[in-house]
């Protein structure tokens, strides 16, 4: 008989729940867009009771932004272990997310980053480190984690970041940016941003439903980010940017009637940076 754990979460670090029931549901379908066995049995370890609030923000819009936004990370990691098979990839914010195990090229050196409440939820529900999977419990806001993967730092680097940037000050965010630009020259960042109207528009329901977390950064357009670095020292490159509300997912349809209004077809992002 399985044990069930009751996640002891709460604030930014119980949204994780939310992201986790969406993919293991998403899962469980014939026609899914993503497979996420690992999310499935995660779900049923866990406490019923303790996923009750998932089921008020399980809306159509709320569960196609996570499908849609869970489906592109993965092809970033993807597209990026096809050039550097050798990489070091850092998931930063990782919850309860078992992306290792999906996009695992079987030479990546990957790295789970998150608060030490979550990391250790992470080691009852899902397990311990391995040969090149790595647990980091911390802030990833403070720098202490960087030692640790700096021991791989003549391999390519991938930073991921996905629904951690808009809970954080846009001068938080400029901070780590900035610090990881510096410290990891060449590296390659990928996060999702809500666009300020959005980031709105969100507030006012958690103010509503007094569920989930307010965000506090909005991003309008991927340049802004280039012109954070000073002049004559290193840069951050845009790469590539993909709104995941622009694909056509016939299934989808109903959700997906949002495309007909620009702001928001363009009200979530994922971002794809370098930093040179």
């Amino acid at each position: 008989m399985t044990e069930i754990t009751k996640p002891n979460l709460s604030g930014v670090a119980e949204t994780l729940l939310i992201t986790l029931y969406i993919r293991a549901t998403e899962s469980q379908r014939p026609d899914a867009l993503i497979k996420d066995e690992r999310a499935e049995a995660i779900v049923r370890q866990l406490d019923p009771e303790s996923l009750q609030k998932t089921l008020t923000l399980t809306d159509d819009f709320s569960r196609v932004a996570v499908i849609l936004k869970t489906r592109e990370f993965d092809r970033f990691v993807q597209d990026f272990l096809a050039r550097q098979p050798d990489a070091v990839v850092v998931h930063i914010g990782c919850g309860l997310d078992t992306r290792f195990e999906r996009v695992d090229n079987g030479r990546v050196e990957w790295f789970d980053l998150d608060l030490p409440d979550v990391i250790d939820l992470r080691r009852k529900v899902i397990g311990g480190e391995g040969a090149r999977y790595h647990l980091l419990a911390g802030s990833v806001l403070e720098s202490a984690w960087w030692d640790r993967v700096r021991v791989h730092k003549d391999r390519p680097f991938l930073f991921l970041a996905e629904g951690v940037f808009m809970y954080f000050t846009e001068a938080q965010v400029k901070g780590l940016v900035l610090g990881l630009l510096e410290n990891f020259p060449g590296a390659e960042l990928v996060f999702d941003a809500f666009s300020p109207v959005m980031r709105w528009a969100h507030n006012v329901k958690v103010t509503r439903t007094g569920v989930g977390a307010y965000l506090h950064w909005g991003l309008k357009q991927g340049r802004e980010l280039e012109r954070w670095s000073e002049p004559g020292a290193g840069g951050i490159r845009l790469l590539d940017e993909r709104y995941p509300f622009q694909y056509s997912v016939p299934r989808m349809r109903r959700a997906l009637k949002m495309r007909l209004f620009p702001f928001l077809k363009t009200a979530i992002c994922v971002y794809h940076y370098q930093f040179c």
